[in-house]
């Protein structure tokens, strides 16, 4: 590991995590150097939905590389985008009877979150946005400044002008309905809140700590932002793309937000970005707001490939069953140690498992990586071990990543009451 402490920056953050050097991987299975596999319940932090070297992505990229297809194009026409569009189109905007430009931005999810926000302002005329407490939106300028973790933030180089944060969907408990104070906020006019250009969120935060925005909330808001001529944009980067059981994380809800940010697995395990708008917001002038790869190429046939796993309701009905096996499994794990007074919440194929006692998370994942498991964590103190295998993981090895977790959680309370007793 020396040459990554070496000449890598100081900034590295996984690596730590996982000090191991990896050198291949399929499915749900990473493999080091040294041959020790591990199951991955981080999945690329999302991006790969569909698991390591998918044999169906991965075949047809050698294939289109091997004919000399075309690689980078910044946004010209090419035959692979046109495949990517009309499979968009046809397999998942159409039968859901959705409507939308599509905008190829740079490569990750945070340049689809600048774009959002810099086509709404533009839009609408106005510059602030409302965004909520948790919420993670990218770590560029204007994605920072919708970001709620501190630890992202320093006033020294962010400008936190034009964004006003209002309180997530039960973020003040199940009694107080944070939708009420939004709406009075909107109406008063000396309640300081500028009528904002857009509202930004993601219906399930991730990163925040794995919270779920009921469908109900999702439909006032929605219900506001119509009312007061307000653009809601989805932040569906991490949990879109099936992650929630459905392709977009909002249908159950049954709305329709006017911009949509997509990044993460929609590239098939590539670096790709789109916002999908509301055709009549598509108001730029060409060229108005570009970058140098704004759409890749091998992205196009990777996610025209992965596409296919929507032609049908197989997988969705695969992600829901494997998710109340998560869910199952874990409130069993809660249920046996009643020591950590964890609390289970997720939907679909992303799950958390909160333990509110300081680094035991921590301790938690540590573990399981000693124990052959990759898992990350979420929250804004790092209190949540967040479950978020590729959507297309066997029962088989999901249940033994989940009883690594319970071993690990065994292991660390056995210890830390052996240490307890011997301090008596």
């Amino acid at each position: 590991m020396r040459i990554f402490e070496n000449m890598e920056s100081q900034v590295r953050g996984y690596i730590r995590s996982f000090p191991v050097i990896f050198t291949s991987a399929k499915g749900s299975i990473m493999t080091d150097e040294s041959g020790t596999d591990y199951i991955d319940f981080f999945a690329g932090a999302g991006t790969l939905n569909y698991g390591h070297n998918n044999e169906r992505i991965s075949t047809a990229m050698i294939e289109y590389l091997q004919s000399n297809g075309v690689v980078h194009g910044l946004d010209m026409a090419t035959t692979a985008k046109k495949n990517f569009l009309q499979k968009l189109n046809d397999t998942i905007l159409g039968p859901r009877n959705l409507e939308y430009k599509i905008q190829f931005t740079g490569p990750t999810g945070t340049n689809a979150v600048e774009t959002a926000l810099k086509l709404a302002r533009m839009v609408k005329g106005r510059s602030n946005v409302v965004c909520f407490t948790n919420g993670y939106h990218g770590l560029t300028m204007g994605a920072l400044s919708v970001t709620g973790n501190t630890f992202y933030r320093d006033e020294a180089y962010i400008s936190r002008s034009n964004v006003s944060f209002l309180p997530f969907d039960n973020y003040l408990g199940p009694d107080c309905n944070t939708l009420a104070l939004f709406r009075k906020l909107l109406v008063d006019n000396s309640s300081g809140l500028d009528l904002p250009a857009a509202v930004i969120l993601e219906t399930i935060q991730a990163e925040g700590g794995v919270n779920i925005a009921s469908a109900a909330w999702l439909k006032g808001l929605a219900e506001i932002c119509h009312e007061f001529d307000i653009l809601l944009i989805v932040d569906d980067i991490q949990v879109g793309n099936g992650r929630s059981g459905d392709f977009f994380s909002f249908e159950e809800a049954g709305i329709k937000p006017d911009i949509i940010c997509l990044s993460k697995a929609i590239g098939g395990g590539l670096p790709l970005a789109v916002i999908l708008m509301r055709p009549d917001l598509d108001q730029w002038k060409p060229g108005e707001h570009t970058g140098t790869f704004r759409g890749n190429n091998l992205a196009f046939v990777a996610s025209y490939q992965a596409l296919h796993y929507w032609d049908n309701n197989d997988l969705s009905e695969a992600v829901k069953y494997k998710g109340a096996v998560i869910e199952k499994e874990l409130l069993a794990i809660a249920a046996k140690y009643p020591e950590l007074n964890a609390e289970v919440r997720g939907r679909g194929m992303i799950y958390g498992l909160e333990i509110l006692e300081r680094g035991l998370a921590s301790q938690i994942s540590e573990k399981c990586f000693e124990n052959g498991l990759v898992i990350e964590l979420a929250g804004a103190d790092d209190q949540v071990v967040k479950f978020l295998p590729a959507l297309t993981i066997d029962e088989e090895t999901l249940l033994r990543g989940i009883a690594i977790v319970e071993k690990s959680i065994g292991v660390i309370l056995q210890e830390k009451s052996a240490n307890l007793t011997k301090e008596m």
